[in-house]
């Protein structure tokens, strides 16, 4: 699985809505309302190709009314602290 991040800025009306309409959409694992940098959202997206981000981007989230623009950050490597945990679950018990 491919994950991606996507820095969307959107008109300041259409903020509370598009969260919503975002993380239903093909491909968005969740959707963030962000303060304090370019981005008004975040989505987090998990899917299984790069044609899925695209999909995902183009056909979806940038068509939406009120997404003024998009920056798509793709993940080449993820770290988690359960996934950590989760692999010496057991150990030294």
């Amino acid at each position: 699985m491919i994950s991606a991040f996507v820095l969307i800025e959107a008109r300041p009306d259409a903020i509370s809505g598009l969260a919503a309409t975002i993380a239903d959409l093909k491909g968005v694992r969740e959707a963030h309302s962000v303060a304090g940098g370019e981005a008004d959202l975040v989505a987090v997206l998990s899917v299984p190709n790069h044609e899925g981000v695209a999909l995902a981007v183009t056909d979806g989230i940038a068509k939406l009314d009120g997404v003024v623009s998009t920056r798509t950050l793709i993940a080449f490597r993820s770290f988690s602290q359960a996934e950590n945990a989760a692999a010496f679950d057991g150990f030294g018990d």
